[in-house]
């Protein structure tokens, strides 16, 4: 897999608009998920890099004139860097590949142009936002006025997977709101991040505003005790959720999780097999099945379940798995070693459990040229029981269960018998009908025939899949406070 025309050496971390020296030698070395060799390295933040970056953070937040700023006036930073952040997006692509394994066909649809598919959709959130109400006329509530106010430093702690859908949606909106901000990347994919920082620096922003740090989980876990940070928004595992959830209960920061999934697709009698199994090639396998949004439990009525059991196999079988970098690959490799080891674990143990393997399975892939990699082949499960660890766990990589189903109570049952609530599907020919099914799941987002999430319109999960909503108007209030004024004679 090339790297050509993409930087993956860094010495200096971005903070507060400037690159500085860290704190520490301590360094990143980026390994690619397809040769398991090193390709490249940058800094590591520890903990001194957090407390510079907040209080820059802190200090732009109080003393600058950045959040008192007109709305518009923020918004004309942002579409500069838009402008910039247009301009890289085939390069941001082809970092994330570099770094994480994510296909060409992904990472050009969505890896690079959906830092700025963000942008532009916060942009117009913001231009028709309603950033002060005024009591009704004539009403007794006439004098009074309600603003809504930036909530002040923010700590965005994001993962790998998708790394710039998941910073944008954070970033873009806090900007918007007047807030600052420190996002601490993660250590798998931090070439991408010290890119943004590179399309952040030209575009100019205010000094302090926004600092990228790449690093482990101490210095997440810094940035969440840090005492001048007034919000952490978190996308990662519902474990670490937790953990965070606490912290910030412990001194009433706000935060916001957006966590694991473990989505049902459930498949009505009356559903076209051809095309729902088109769908679901993407909506289960998209990024190497690395998505917390994949639909990796299908849902299949008992009358047809070998017809679509038969039919996935033969679907995932002819995936292509191999270089991530080659446009005829469909499935790269995980993201690493552990993970890779993971994905396996979770196999045997479904054999273990009764399950069968289809097509796929724990062992290496027979592809050419990913003997080195971190690769599993894509993997169907049949014989799958709702209460089977493989069926309640998300697994993160290139594998779905089919679990029988009797009618479509049943089937309705066993999607929400589960402790996520992120996503899910319902393929069917009557569409009226798939409205009436997704009605009846508790999970943030459903898909009718299709899965793939809207940028405008709320993204998050019920349950253990998290805590708030991003994305679209309702991302950008996560990053205000109401303030009520009274009225007076």
């Amino acid at each position: 897999m090339s790297t050509d025309g993409i930087r993956t050496e860094y010495d200096r971390l971005f903070f507060g608009g400037r690159w500085e020296v860290p704190a520490s030698s301590a360094r990143i070395t980026v390994v690619s998920p397809h040769t398991a060799r090193a390709i490249g390295s940058t800094p590591c933040a520890v903990d001194a890099d957090v407390d510079h970056a907040v209080a820059l953070a802190r200090c732009a937040f109080d003393e600058s004139p950045w959040p008192a700023l007109d709305p518009p006036e923020r918004a004309a930073y942002i579409e500069r860097l838009l402008a910039v952040y247009s301009g890289r997006t085939a390069e941001m692509g082809r970092v994330v590949t570099a770094e994480m394994g994510s296909p060409r066909w992904f990472a050009e649809l969505a890896q690079g142009p959906g830092g700025a598919a963000m942008l532009s959709t916060f942009l117009a959130a913001a231009a028709g936002f309603e950033w002060e109400m005024a009591g009704p006329p004539g009403s007794p509530n006439a004098g009074a006025v309600v603003r809504r106010e930036p909530v002040g430093v923010v700590g965005a702690i994001t993962p790998w997977n998708v790394p710039q859908l998941v910073i944008m949606p954070k970033l873009a909106p806090a900007l918007l709101a007047g807030c600052t901000v420190v996002v601490k990347a993660a250590a798998e994919s931090p070439l991408d991040a010290l890119l943004l920082a590179e399309i952040i620096e030209e575009a100019d922003l205010p000094p302090g505003v926004v600092s990228i740090l790449v690093g482990g989980r101490e210095a997440g876990e810094r940035l969440v005790r840090h005492r001048d940070v007034d919000k952490i928004a978190f996308t990662g595992s519902s474990e670490v959720g937790r953990r965070i959830a606490g912290l910030c209960g412990e001194r009433l920061a706000r935060c916001s999780l957006e966590l694991g999934g473990k989505s049902a697709a459930i498949v009505l009698d009356d559903a076209d097999i051809g095309r729902t199994l088109e769908g679901l090639k993407f909506a289960s396998f998209l990024n190497n099945g690395q998505a917390c949004v994949a639909q990796s439990r299908i849902l299949a009525p008992r009358n047809r379940y070998d017809e679509v059991v038969d039919a996935l196999a033969d679907m995932a079988a002819d995936l292509v798995v191999g270089d991530p970098s080659d446009p005829s690959t469909y499935v790269g490799p995980l993201v690493s070693e552990r993970q890779r080891e993971r994905v396996r674990t979770y196999i045997r143990g479904a054999r273990s459990d009764g399950a069968r393997t289809v097509v796929g399975g724990a062992e290496p892939p027979a592809t050419p040229g990913t003997e080195a990699g971190w690769y599993v082949s894509p993997t169907v499960l049949a014989g799958v029981d709702n209460d089977m660890t493989v069926a309640r766990e998300e697994i993160f990589g290139p594998v779905v269960c089919v679990i029988a189903y009797d009618d479509e109570n049943d089937a309705v049952r066993i999607a929400n018998d589960s402790p996520y609530g992120l996503a899910g599907s319902v393929w069917t020919a009557d569409r009226a009908h798939g409205r009436a099914v997704a009605d009846r799941l508790r999970t943030g987002m459903v898909g009718i025939n299709g899965f793939a999430p809207d940028l405008w319109s709320p993204f998050g999960g019920y349950k253990q899949s998290g805590v708030g909503r991003e994305y679209g108007p309702v991302g950008l209030d996560a990053y205000l406070e109401y303030k009520s004024i009274y009225g007076g004679s």
